[in-house]
Protein backbone atom coordinates (compact mmCIF):
# COMPACT_ATOMS: atom_id res chain seq x y z
CA UNK A 1 0.00 0.00 0.00
CA UNK A 2 1.18 3.64 -0.89
CA UNK A 3 2.30 6.11 1.72
CA UNK A 4 0.49 9.26 2.34
CA UNK A 5 2.52 11.93 1.70
CA UNK A 6 1.75 15.86 1.39
CA UNK A 7 1.04 15.35 -2.41
CA UNK A 8 -2.18 13.41 -1.29
CA UNK A 9 -3.48 16.73 0.20
CA UNK A 10 -7.14 16.99 -1.62
CA UNK A 11 -7.35 20.71 -3.16
CA UNK A 12 -7.69 23.20 -0.32
CA UNK A 13 -9.00 25.39 -2.66
CA UNK A 14 -11.72 28.03 -0.34
CA UNK A 15 -10.93 26.64 2.99
CA UNK A 16 -9.51 28.63 5.77
CA UNK A 17 -7.03 27.43 8.50
CA UNK A 18 -5.56 29.04 11.22
CA UNK A 19 -2.06 26.93 12.65
CA UNK A 20 -0.73 27.81 15.64
CA UNK A 21 2.86 27.99 16.10
CA UNK A 22 3.91 28.62 12.20
CA UNK A 23 6.03 30.26 12.32
CA UNK A 24 8.57 27.37 12.75
CA UNK A 25 8.95 23.23 12.58
CA UNK A 26 5.55 21.32 12.32
CA UNK A 27 3.54 24.76 12.33
CA UNK A 28 5.48 26.02 9.27
CA UNK A 29 5.67 22.90 7.48
CA UNK A 30 1.75 22.43 7.80
CA UNK A 31 1.09 25.61 6.61
CA UNK A 32 3.40 25.53 3.53
CA UNK A 33 1.80 22.56 2.31
CA UNK A 34 -1.77 23.68 2.69
CA UNK A 35 -1.09 27.05 1.01
CA UNK A 36 0.74 24.79 -1.73
CA UNK A 37 -2.58 23.44 -2.35
CA UNK A 38 -4.78 26.66 -2.11
CA UNK A 39 -5.71 26.92 1.23
CA UNK A 40 -5.70 30.20 3.12
CA UNK A 41 -3.82 30.05 6.12
CA UNK A 42 -4.00 32.03 9.36
CA UNK A 43 -0.21 31.43 10.67
CA UNK A 44 -0.95 32.01 14.63
CA UNK A 45 2.42 32.94 16.18
CA UNK A 46 4.16 34.49 19.23
CA UNK A 47 6.66 37.27 17.71
CA UNK A 48 5.59 39.54 15.46
CA UNK A 49 8.58 39.84 13.91
CA UNK A 50 9.59 35.69 13.59
CA UNK A 51 5.71 35.46 12.29
CA UNK A 52 6.24 38.12 9.41
CA UNK A 53 9.25 36.32 7.81
CA UNK A 54 7.10 32.97 8.22
CA UNK A 55 4.41 34.45 5.86
CA UNK A 56 6.57 35.66 3.49
CA UNK A 57 8.44 32.57 3.18
CA UNK A 58 5.18 30.63 2.94
CA UNK A 59 3.58 32.80 0.64
CA UNK A 60 6.38 32.02 -2.31
CA UNK A 61 4.90 28.38 -2.32
CA UNK A 62 1.41 29.87 -2.60
CA UNK A 63 -0.88 29.68 -5.72
CA UNK A 64 -2.74 32.63 -4.97
CA UNK A 65 -1.35 35.82 -3.81
CA UNK A 66 -1.35 36.79 0.13
CA UNK A 67 -2.56 33.08 0.71
CA UNK A 68 -1.03 33.28 4.61
CA UNK A 69 -1.75 35.68 6.59
CA UNK A 70 -0.25 36.79 10.01
CA UNK A 71 -2.35 36.42 13.56
CA UNK A 72 -0.08 37.92 16.36
CA UNK A 73 -1.15 35.06 19.38
CA UNK A 74 0.02 34.32 22.73
CA UNK A 75 -1.42 30.97 24.43
CA UNK A 76 0.27 32.15 27.71
CA UNK A 77 -1.76 35.19 27.82
CA UNK A 78 -5.69 34.90 27.83
CA UNK A 79 -6.34 38.39 27.48
CA UNK A 80 -3.93 37.54 23.97
CA UNK A 81 -5.78 34.33 23.23
CA UNK A 82 -9.52 36.53 23.46
CA UNK A 83 -7.76 39.23 21.58
CA UNK A 84 -6.31 36.78 18.69
CA UNK A 85 -9.68 34.86 18.56
CA UNK A 86 -11.76 38.13 18.30
CA UNK A 87 -9.63 38.73 15.26
CA UNK A 88 -9.76 35.70 13.17
CA UNK A 89 -13.55 36.08 13.50
CA UNK A 90 -13.42 39.37 12.21
CA UNK A 91 -11.13 38.59 9.35
CA UNK A 92 -13.33 35.33 8.15
CA UNK A 93 -16.32 37.03 8.49
CA UNK A 94 -16.84 34.39 10.79
CA UNK A 95 -16.15 31.73 8.68
CA UNK A 96 -13.00 28.71 9.59
CA UNK A 97 -12.62 25.83 8.13
CA UNK A 98 -9.50 23.80 10.08
CA UNK A 99 -8.07 25.03 13.39
CA UNK A 100 -4.86 23.08 14.17
CA UNK A 101 -4.04 23.34 17.91
CA UNK A 102 0.22 22.92 17.33
CA UNK A 103 1.99 25.89 19.18
CA UNK A 104 3.92 24.49 22.56
CA UNK A 105 6.88 24.75 24.98
CA UNK A 106 8.37 21.41 26.07
CA UNK A 107 10.17 20.66 29.81
CA UNK A 108 10.73 23.97 30.91
CA UNK A 109 11.96 25.48 33.97
CA UNK A 110 9.34 25.91 36.70
CA UNK A 111 7.30 28.91 35.21
CA UNK A 112 3.80 30.21 35.12
CA UNK A 113 1.97 31.91 32.83
CA UNK A 114 0.00 35.33 32.40
CA UNK A 115 -2.79 34.23 34.48
CA UNK A 116 -1.13 31.93 36.92
CA UNK A 117 -0.90 28.67 35.37
CA UNK A 118 1.81 26.19 35.57
CA UNK A 119 3.71 27.31 31.66
CA UNK A 120 3.30 24.22 29.80
CA UNK A 121 -0.46 23.37 30.79
CA UNK A 122 -1.34 27.33 30.23
CA UNK A 123 0.62 26.70 26.64
CA UNK A 124 0.00 23.54 25.55
CA UNK A 125 -3.38 22.62 27.27
CA UNK A 126 -5.23 25.61 28.84
CA UNK A 127 -4.58 28.32 25.88
CA UNK A 128 -5.42 25.97 22.94
CA UNK A 129 -8.90 25.03 24.68
CA UNK A 130 -10.09 28.49 25.14
CA UNK A 131 -8.64 29.44 21.22
CA UNK A 132 -10.95 26.16 20.29
CA UNK A 133 -14.01 27.76 22.34
CA UNK A 134 -13.78 31.02 21.34
CA UNK A 135 -13.39 30.54 17.83
CA UNK A 136 -16.53 28.08 17.67
CA UNK A 137 -18.82 29.88 16.15
CA UNK A 138 -16.41 30.48 13.15
CA UNK A 139 -16.04 26.65 12.74
CA UNK A 140 -20.06 25.69 13.73
CA UNK A 141 -20.58 28.21 10.10
CA UNK A 142 -19.76 25.71 7.59
CA UNK A 143 -19.89 21.82 6.66
CA UNK A 144 -16.74 19.70 7.51
CA UNK A 145 -14.94 21.69 9.90
CA UNK A 146 -11.87 19.82 11.56
CA UNK A 147 -10.02 21.00 14.83
CA UNK A 148 -6.20 18.90 15.26
CA UNK A 149 -4.90 18.99 18.23
CA UNK A 150 -1.72 18.25 18.81
CA UNK A 151 -0.35 15.70 21.36
CA UNK A 152 3.22 13.97 21.71
CA UNK A 153 4.94 10.59 22.46
CA UNK A 154 5.78 11.35 25.76
CA UNK A 155 2.00 11.69 26.75
CA UNK A 156 2.37 7.81 27.12
CA UNK A 157 4.76 8.57 30.68
CA UNK A 158 1.67 9.34 32.37
CA UNK A 159 1.08 12.02 35.52
CA UNK A 160 -2.41 13.99 34.47
CA UNK A 161 -3.43 15.18 38.23
CA UNK A 162 -6.69 16.54 38.12
CA UNK A 163 -6.58 18.03 41.58
CA UNK A 164 -3.02 19.38 41.04
CA UNK A 165 -2.81 20.93 37.31
CA UNK A 166 -0.70 23.39 38.63
CA UNK A 167 1.88 21.45 41.02
CA UNK A 168 0.98 23.29 43.43
CA UNK A 169 1.09 20.06 46.36
CA UNK A 170 3.58 17.90 43.88
CA UNK A 171 7.00 18.49 43.51
CA UNK A 172 7.35 20.02 40.13
CA UNK A 173 9.57 17.88 37.50
CA UNK A 174 9.88 19.63 33.90
CA UNK A 175 9.21 16.06 31.71
CA UNK A 176 6.19 15.19 33.98
CA UNK A 177 4.60 19.08 33.65
CA UNK A 178 4.71 18.34 29.95
CA UNK A 179 3.90 15.03 29.95
CA UNK A 180 0.62 16.16 32.01
CA UNK A 181 -0.01 18.63 29.07
CA UNK A 182 -0.09 16.46 26.28
CA UNK A 183 -2.07 14.12 27.75
CA UNK A 184 -4.79 17.07 28.37
CA UNK A 185 -4.15 17.71 24.71
CA UNK A 186 -5.39 14.21 23.94
CA UNK A 187 -8.52 14.49 26.63
CA UNK A 188 -9.68 17.49 25.06
CA UNK A 189 -9.92 16.30 21.69
CA UNK A 190 -11.42 13.60 22.24
CA UNK A 191 -14.01 15.23 24.62
CA UNK A 192 -14.81 17.74 21.76
CA UNK A 193 -15.72 15.25 19.42
CA UNK A 194 -17.97 13.30 22.00
CA UNK A 195 -19.71 16.96 22.75
CA UNK A 196 -19.49 18.13 18.99
CA UNK A 197 -20.95 14.53 18.03
CA UNK A 198 -24.05 14.81 20.58
CA UNK A 199 -24.74 18.43 19.64
CA UNK A 200 -25.21 17.06 15.79
CA UNK A 201 -21.69 19.56 14.97
CA UNK A 202 -20.35 18.84 11.49
CA UNK A 203 -17.15 18.95 12.85
CA UNK A 204 -14.43 16.62 13.44
CA UNK A 205 -12.25 16.74 16.59
CA UNK A 206 -9.05 14.35 16.28
CA UNK A 207 -5.30 14.54 17.68
CA UNK A 208 -1.89 13.58 15.84
CA UNK A 209 1.96 13.42 16.87
CA UNK A 210 4.88 14.23 15.08
CA UNK A 211 6.93 11.34 16.39
CA UNK A 212 10.50 11.91 17.15
CA UNK A 213 10.84 15.26 14.62
CA UNK A 214 13.95 18.16 14.17
CA UNK A 215 12.01 20.63 15.54
CA UNK A 216 13.08 23.74 17.84
CA UNK A 217 11.35 22.20 20.75
CA UNK A 218 14.82 20.37 21.81
CA UNK A 219 16.61 23.91 21.60
CA UNK A 220 14.14 26.01 23.00
CA UNK A 221 13.78 23.78 26.13
CA UNK A 222 18.00 24.49 26.07
CA UNK A 223 17.66 28.10 25.93
CA UNK A 224 14.49 28.23 28.80
CA UNK A 225 17.44 27.34 30.97
CA UNK A 226 20.18 29.51 29.96
CA UNK A 227 22.25 27.60 27.40
CA UNK A 228 22.69 28.93 24.53
CA UNK A 229 25.50 26.25 23.52
CA UNK A 230 23.56 22.86 24.96
CA UNK A 231 20.89 24.59 22.69
CA UNK A 232 23.23 24.19 19.63
CA UNK A 233 24.75 20.57 21.18
CA UNK A 234 20.55 19.71 20.74
CA UNK A 235 20.25 21.09 17.42
CA UNK A 236 22.97 18.76 16.25
CA UNK A 237 22.32 15.24 17.91
CA UNK A 238 18.52 15.67 17.32
CA UNK A 239 18.98 16.23 13.35
CA UNK A 240 20.86 12.99 13.50
CA UNK A 241 18.38 10.82 15.22
CA UNK A 242 14.99 12.32 14.14
CA UNK A 243 12.85 13.03 11.11
CA UNK A 244 12.43 16.20 9.31
CA UNK A 245 10.02 18.88 10.48
CA UNK A 246 8.59 18.10 7.16
CA UNK A 247 8.30 14.57 7.65
CA UNK A 248 6.57 15.29 10.94
CA UNK A 249 4.13 17.31 9.96
CA UNK A 250 2.29 14.51 8.17
CA UNK A 251 0.40 13.21 10.48
CA UNK A 252 -1.02 16.79 11.36
CA UNK A 253 -1.74 17.15 7.61
CA UNK A 254 -3.19 13.94 7.18
CA UNK A 255 -5.98 14.73 10.34
CA UNK A 256 -6.87 18.45 8.82
CA UNK A 257 -7.38 17.09 5.34
CA UNK A 258 -7.20 13.37 4.42
CA UNK A 259 -11.14 12.46 3.66
CA UNK A 260 -10.67 8.95 5.32
CA UNK A 261 -10.33 10.84 8.59
CA UNK A 262 -13.46 10.65 11.47
CA UNK A 263 -13.89 12.17 14.73
CA UNK A 264 -11.78 11.00 17.80
CA UNK A 265 -8.92 9.75 15.86
CA UNK A 266 -5.21 10.07 16.69
CA UNK A 267 -3.05 10.05 14.01
CA UNK A 268 1.24 9.00 14.41
CA UNK A 269 3.95 8.00 12.26
CA UNK A 270 3.90 3.90 11.33
CA UNK A 271 7.76 3.44 12.33
CA UNK A 272 9.30 1.56 14.99
CA UNK A 273 8.20 2.67 17.99
CA UNK A 274 5.69 5.64 16.50
CA UNK A 275 9.45 7.86 16.04
CA UNK A 276 9.49 8.13 12.18
CA UNK A 277 7.44 7.41 9.48
CA UNK A 278 3.97 7.96 7.53
CA UNK A 279 0.92 8.55 9.21
CA UNK A 280 -1.33 5.93 10.72
CA UNK A 281 -4.03 5.59 13.27
CA UNK A 282 -2.65 4.84 16.49
CA UNK A 283 -3.72 4.73 20.64
CA UNK A 284 -3.86 6.48 23.24
CA UNK A 285 -3.03 5.72 26.75
CA UNK A 286 -5.44 4.24 28.71
CA UNK A 287 -5.14 7.53 31.00
CA UNK A 288 -5.67 10.04 27.90
CA UNK A 289 -8.71 7.82 26.78
CA UNK A 290 -10.52 7.97 30.03
CA UNK A 291 -14.38 10.31 29.45
CA UNK A 292 -14.34 10.94 33.15
CA UNK A 293 -11.27 12.23 33.37
CA UNK A 294 -11.63 14.19 30.32
CA UNK A 295 -15.35 15.48 31.60
CA UNK A 296 -14.05 16.80 34.84
CA UNK A 297 -10.53 18.57 32.71
CA UNK A 298 -12.86 19.99 30.57
CA UNK A 299 -14.38 21.54 33.63
CA UNK A 300 -11.75 22.73 35.22
CA UNK A 301 -10.16 24.24 32.12
CA UNK A 302 -13.65 26.38 31.76
CA UNK A 303 -13.33 27.34 35.24
CA UNK A 304 -9.33 28.07 35.11
CA UNK A 305 -9.83 30.26 32.07
CA UNK A 306 -13.25 31.84 32.49
CA UNK A 307 -14.39 30.62 28.28
CA UNK A 308 -17.69 29.46 28.23
CA UNK A 309 -16.91 25.83 26.60
CA UNK A 310 -18.47 25.00 23.12
CA UNK A 311 -20.09 22.29 22.73
CA UNK A 312 -21.60 23.22 26.30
Amino acid sequence: MAKWTADDIPDQSGRTVLVTGANSGLGLHTSQALVAKGARVLMACRSPERGEAAVLDVNEAAKDDGAAELVTLDLADLASVRAAAAEVRERTGDALDVLVNNAGVMATPQRTTADGFELQLGTNHIGHAALTWLLMPALRSGPHARVVTVSSLLHQRGGLDVTDLNFERRGYNGWAAYSQSKIANLLFAFELDRRARAAGLDLLSVAAHPGLSDTELTSNMMLSRGSALLAQVADFFTGLVAQSAEHGALPLLHAATAPDVTGGQFYGPDGFQQMRGHPTLVRASKQANDPGTAARLWQLTAELSGVTPDPA
